[in-house]
C-alpha cells in the first residue's frame, strides 16, 4: 500500500474528503518522524513501536568496482511489530498453508 491508497481509503471509510484525509495522515506522519528525530520512541498499541538505533561507522565495499569505502555512523528507523501484527500475520499464513 502506498501513501495515495492509504489517504483514499481513509476518505472512504470515514466520509472524509481526501484533502482532510491527506492532512491527517501527512500530520501522522509529520509527528512521527518529528519524534524519531528527537530520539523518542513512538508506540501504537496493537500495531507496534518506531525507535533509532546508531550504526557504528564501518568499512565497507563499492559493489560495482570493489573498492573499500569509509561509511560514516548514523542514525537509523527501526520498527518491532506488535503481537497483534505478528499473530494476524501467521494466522493469515497457517489458513493458506493448510
Amino acid at each position: 500500500m502506498i501513501k495515495s491508497e492509504l489517504v483514499a481509503k481513509i476518505a472512504e471509510q470515514n466520509e472524509l474528503s481526501k484533502a482532510d484525509a491527506e492532512r491527517i495522515v501527512s500530520t501522522v506522519f509529520d509527528t512521527i518522524t518529528g519524534a524519531l528525530i528527537s530520539g523518542d520512541r513512538v508506540e501504537l498499541r496493537g500495531f507496534g513501536v518506531l525507535s533509532v538505533r546508531n550504526r557504528k561507522p564501518r568499512i565497507g565495499r563499492n559493489p560495482k568496482t570493489g573498492v573499500q569505502v569509509n561509511v560514516q555512523a548514523k542514525r537509523v528507523p527501526f520498527f518491532k511489530a506488535g503481537k497483534s501484527v505478528n499473530d494476524a500475520l501467521n494466522n493469515r499464513l497457517k489458513k493458506t498453508s493448510v
